[in-house]
């Protein structure tokens, strides 16, 4: 990956092994191109008491410290991701021939095999002529798979990405996050990071830019009007937008909140937080060491960030920092993407 000719001295606590002593060293690195630094710190992870929305899943808050890192100041766009498949020729899960007998091993037994015709490759996606929705428990009223849905064709066959380079890339799973990662000597994010970088300067705020949620039309792209059946677009897209179509964070990080959920590398459990112990020093926490979602017990899921332009508060108020939710690692969707980061350990052992 190219970086720029900007150089960030990091005072780095690094020991360097020798034969005579460990020392420390202050370590030159060359700042990474379309990254932020996200300075070492403690702050307040999980839900606020005064956050209305907050869920269980997301309690109780807890005081937990994150190093410093690098984060993309952006979701990883289409034109990233297209040099990524040109360069390795890497096909996504959503662009694969479907194996049934892999697929059932994450169903309830017995659970009887679909027609050939609908075991094609594709994505979900967002069925935005949906007028009417009879129960708001039942998701596939606006969600269905679409045959032939992938990061190049977000809205299926005759779709394409053309003129959308700066768009966030969508359809992928987490394993081509990670293939992606691997390629460009990144990772995704900790959900420790991840809130770390969307605190930016704050250490215990419910929005990306404070608390003011009257605030929220102008700093994210999200759903306005009736969800699913209206959206009003009053924040100017009605789906997804290109990036940095909103102002950064205090920090300089871009749509941290809205237009696409964002995966992480930790696993998704509802009990994680409540199991936490306390009193141990909560220091660059990995996440939950196994997957746990009563509504998907079959699913390994991980645990996805920001929400996205279909967030509202009559359905999914997660157009906030400490909302999470699971997400299958091998499922997509046009709503769906990621970011990534690098620690100066990374820069420097590469």
């Amino acid at each position: 990956m190219s970086k720029s000719l900007i150089f960030l001295t990091i005072a780095s606590l690094l020991f360097i092994n020798c034969k005579d002593s460990n020392k420390h060293q202050d370590i030159s690195l060359i700042f990474p191109e379309g990254m932020i630094w996200v300075d070492g710190k403690s702050y307040r992870k999980g839900a606020k008491n005064e956050d209305p929305y907050a869920m269980m899943r997301e309690k109780p808050s807890h005081e937990v410290y994150v190093d410093g890192f690098f984060i993309d100041a952006t979701e990883v766009t289409n034109n990233q991701f297209q040099k990524f498949v040109n360069e390795t020729g890497y096909v996504t899960i959503a662009e694969r021939q479907i194996d049934w007998n892999e697929i059932k091993t994450n169903l309830p037994s017995n659970t009887p095999k679909p027609h050939d015709s609908l075991l094609q490759p594709g994505s979900l996606i967002f069925n935005k002529d949906v007028k009417r929705v009879v129960n708001m428990d039942n998701y596939f009223q606006w969600w269905k798979w679409q045959i032939g849905a992938s990061w190049k064709k977000p809205a299926g066959p005759g779709s394409n990405i053309e003129g959308k380079g700066n768009y966030p890339v969508v359809h992928v799973a987490y394993e081509d996050a990670l293939a992606y990662c691997e390629w460009a000597n990144r990772k995704l994010p900790t959900e420790a990071q991840w809130e770390s970088a969307a605190q930016g300067n704050y250490d215990r705020a419910i929005f990306t830019w404070g608390d003011e949620v009257n605030l929220l039309n102008t700093n994210a792209n999200t759903w306005q009007g009736n969800f699913p059946t209206n959206n009003e677009s009053i924040d100017g897209f009605e789906m997804i937008a290109p990036v940095k179509s909103f102002s950064p964070n205090s920090i300089g990080i871009f749509d941290m909140i809205g237009n696409v959920w964002e995966i992480t590398d930790d696993l998704f459990n509802v009990n994680y937080y409540s199991e936490l112990d306390s009193v141990t020093d909560l220091k660059n926490l990995k996440g939950a060491s196994s997957c746990y979602n009563p509504s998907n017990p079959y699913e390994i899921q991980r645990v996805m960030k920001g929400g996205s332009f279909l967030c509202h508060d009559s359905y999914c108020a997660s157009y906030r920092i400490s909302a999470r939710m699971g997400v299958s690692i091998d499922s997509g969707s046009d709503h769906t993407g990621f970011r990534t980061v690098v620690t100066p350990e990374m820069l420097l052992n590469k």
